[in-house]
């Protein structure tokens, strides 16, 4: 069913960060030596599909995109060596599964998109558009603070924390204004002045969690603050931000703002967090939802799923899958 407070007349799109599955699963499971068949490493890729399986029978969606990181070739890399410096490297048995992983979920028969030279990230932007152009209701799922920015009226996002899928947090706008007091238009311009440690991009310095909030909340965007500063010198954005701060008892904070984002640089960093954090939205995910048995569509062939689930080696997860993917009851499938 369409997840609460969306329009339950639209059909219902699934964006899935498989890499961020990917790697929760593979921590959080590593200690199972789950090995497939063929003697490979699988907890992570089951631990993705157990989990998928999961959220499709929480919110029954029509169809179903997996977004995958390009391993070979990194645009925001090449434009930002440190991009995601100071990572830990990958588990090799995490690399073969990464790897493993958009062949694994074709053969199933789900819609997969690897972008050349970018990430999940940018699947999940470009399902949000794909769901407004298209009138589709959209859950992205995914351990990423930048889908935040996607959030609107059609998509929402289910974060992965630890606890699984029923304990996740799903975010409207509604309930991301209440954790981080931005609206959803304006979390992308939030995101940018505070910076992203674990991307290693730095933020506008004196600028973060509490203040970028309030900057927003009375200058609307920060567009119109740079329009503000560029026009009068900031005049504007500090009697709002004094005004703000007499009405709540606190000490003024425009000039220092104004000091801020007018220092050397600070412009600079923000619209290169803004460029790397806002990415592409507009690829095309090959959906065809008109045409019945189109990768992506639910519910699944029996076979393929039987055969996939099967590989794997967990006769308890083929059983839910034959239920939840192909409505099929489990004694449809066949050894594989």
């Amino acid at each position: 069913m369409p997840p609460p407070s969306m329009n339950r007349e639209r059909k219902l799109l699934l964006a899935v960060d498989a890499p961020s599955l990917l790697h929760r699963n593979h921590h959080a499971r590593v200690e199972s030596g789950l090995l497939d068949r063929g003697g490979r490493p699988a907890w992570a890729l089951h631990g993705m599909l157990r989990q998928i399986i999961e959220a499709i029978e929480m919110f029954a969606p029509d169809a179903v995109i997996f977004g995958i990181d390009d391993r070979a070739e990194s645009w925001r890399e090449s434009i930002y060596p440190g991009y995601k410096a100071g990572r830990a490297p990958k588990d090799a048995a995490l690399v073969d599964q990464l790897e493993r992983a958009g062949a694994l979920l074709d053969a199933l028969g789900m819609a997969t998109l690897t972008p050349p030279g970018l990430e999940a990230d940018d699947v999940n932007a470009s399902a949000a558009t794909w769901a407004r152009q298209n009138d589709w209701n959209c859950v992205i799922i995914t351990s990423d603070r930048d889908s935040f920015a996607h959030i609107s009226d059609h998509t929402q996002v289910l974060r992965l924390i630890n606890g699984g899928m029923a304990n996740s947090p799903l975010l409207n706008p509604v309930r991301l204004k209440a954790l981080y007091g931005v609206e959803a238009a304006s979390y992308l311009d939030f995101a940018a002045l505070r910076g992203d440690a674990s991307d290693n991009l730095p933020g506008v310095p004196g600028i973060g969690e509490k203040t970028a909030p309030i900057l927003l909340e009375q200058m609307g965007s920060m567009a119109a603050v740079w329009a503000d500063i560029d026009h009068c010198g900031g005049e504007t954005m500090v009697a709002a931000l004094d005004s703000w701060a007499e009405e709540h008892g606190v000490r003024r904070l425009g000039a220092t703002l104004l000091k801020r984002l007018t220092a050397s640089g600070a412009r600079e960093r923000f619209e290169f967090n803004l460029r790397l954090m806002g990415g592409r939205d507009d690829l095309d995910l090959g959906l065809t939802p008109d045409v019945p048995g189109t990768p992506g569509l639910l519910p699944l062939e029996v076979d393929r799923v039987t055969r996939v689930l099967g590989h794997l080696n967990v006769p308890d997860t083929t059983v839910m899958a034959m239920r939840v993917l192909t409505g099929a009851p489990a004694s449809a499938a066949t050894t594989w």
